[in-house]
């Protein structure tokens, strides 16, 4: 039997690298609220896995989100103290060592005994089944060397986890809007097979799943869309009913904004149909929702509709991409975007074609860089003066020794001209490149473990 009040849940990250003073400000509004409440922490992002996968194996404590400690301290205590449940994907490819670290943070500042659930079971790789990953159509995924392979668990193992009595979820991959959606399902007792309250949970999730996004973050544009104080701006909480009807608001004293607009932007990202929008737990249509503005900062959301969740569940899959070698330097003053390009064809000529699977591309930052393409024709049609410009070599190559040459190349400008180049930067980093792939859903067994 479910609790017909509504339950407040927060975001408290919306990818890896999050503003971090954002979680205190949702924490505070669920505390004021005096309802159930939980937070939701969405760090993963497509990459994100495979390099934690890397980390782990340079150190088996690592792989899980390195801010994980910095993200939590200023909230654990509270959340425990007012048993607002935390439900996160920073386990990333180590759950349990981020359960001990989150046990350990604890411990430290002197928090209640904690319950922590840890959710695994969408690592392929360490289970076996990565042997049976499908492309779209339904033919066998190409074989290859994989950092990772994880799959898009549902929302039903967060579920088993709370009914557990977990006070701190810990997952890997699971699917952004199921973060929320658990909460829903637990506080509510809905049925996985309540299709419309399903959906709306999902569509809930999506919302709250990009944090500020839906808060005029990636919203605002000034002059045609203003947003006020985006210094301080507030990450997003629903308030859901037990009927599936919902409104979207924020954190308590901060800035930013939630009306119409913003709601229906986020609605629609990342959607390929809106009317078959595929999540593991859902197939969300959101073709009739309804979003008003009820109040300063409140909308809300009808009308979500459902249908039959998907037989298979995405895997984002992730390989060595080769390494990344970069350069830059600048140009001012008369001439500088002329003697800049005069820069980026010498790196060009001296770098030349150093073997094959080896890309160099040149922008010139201030004139040509983000519609610029790796032969530079958009440049050579769209070429103009400018006093203050930098220029950019890029070098993607199989190996470092060959990524790195844009950086040597680069910094010999100093001497080797043309005139008034200055401040050189250069990197390099391994890349890691992705694709999605598909797994039968009974392949993929999640697994609940809880810590005391």
């Amino acid at each position: 039997m479910g609790d017909n009040a509504p339950i407040l849940v927060g975001c408290g990250a919306g990818f890896s690298g999050d503003r971090l003073d954002a979680p205190e400000p949702v924490v505070r509004t669920l505390i004021r609220s005096g309802r159930p409440a939980a937070i939701m922490f969405e760090t993963l992002g497509e990459r994100t896995l495979a390099l934690a996968q890397l980390a782990r194996q340079q150190n088996p404590e690592n792989g899980f989100e390195p801010l994980l400690e910095r993200m939590l301290e200023p909230v654990l205590d509270a959340c425990l103290t007012y048993n607002i449940r935390i439900l996160g994907n920073f386990g990333a490819a180590n759950p349990h060592a981020a359960a001990r670290t989150i046990h350990a943070l604890g411990r430290r500042l002197g928090c209640r005994k904690m319950r922590i659930a840890v959710v695994t079971g969408d690592d392929l790789i360490a289970s076996g089944a990565v042997s049976a990953l499908e492309q779209e159509d339904g033919a066998p995924f190409p074989r290859g060397e994989f950092i990772s392979a994880n799959a898009y668990v549902g929302a039903a193992p967060l579920v088993e986890a709370l009914v557990a009595g977990a006070d701190v979820v810990v997952t890997g991959r699971v699917a952004d809007p199921s973060l929320a959606l658990a909460p829903f399902i637990h506080h509510h007792g809905w049925s996985l097979d309540e299709h419309r309250l399903i959906a709306s949970g999902t569509l809930a999730g999506h919302l709250l799943e990009c944090g500020a996004q839906v808060t005029g973050g990636y919203f605002a544009d000034p002059g045609f869309k203003n947003v006020p104080d985006p210094h301080m701006i507030g990450f997003p909480i629903v308030s859901m009913e037990a009927d599936g009807r919902f409104t979207v608001m924020k954190a308590h004293d901060t800035g930013g904004l939630v009306d119409r607009r913003t709601v229906i932007e986020q609605m629609l990202y990342e959607i390929h149909d809106p009317a078959r929008y595929l999540t593991p737990d859902i197939t969300l249509d959101v073709t009739e929702v309804e979003v008003a503005g009820i109040a300063p900062n409140q909308v809300s959301v009808t009308g979500a509709a459902g249908h039959q969740r998907p037989d298979r569940l995405k895997v984002t899959v992730g390989y060595d991409g080769g390494w990344l070698g970069e350069g830059e330097i600048s140009y001012a003053g008369p001439n500088a975007a002329e003697r800049a390009r005069l820069a980026m064809d010498v790196v060009q000529r001296r770098i030349g074609h150093v073997g094959p699977n080896v890309r160099v591309r040149g922008d010139i930052i201030g004139v040509a860089s983000v519609f610029n393409d790796d032969a530079g024709a958009w440049l050579d049609g769209y070429f103009a003066h400018s006093g203050d410009v930098r220029m950019r070599i890029a070098v993607a190559a199989p190996d470092r020794r060959t990524a790195e040459r844009a950086g040597e190349e680069v910094l010999a400008l100093y001497t080797c001209g043309p005139a008034g180049g200055g401040g050189v930067r250069s990197a390099v980093r391994r890349r890691i490149a992705t694709a999605s792939g598909y797994i039968q859903r009974e392949l993929v067994k999640p697994n609940v473990e809880m810590m005391d």
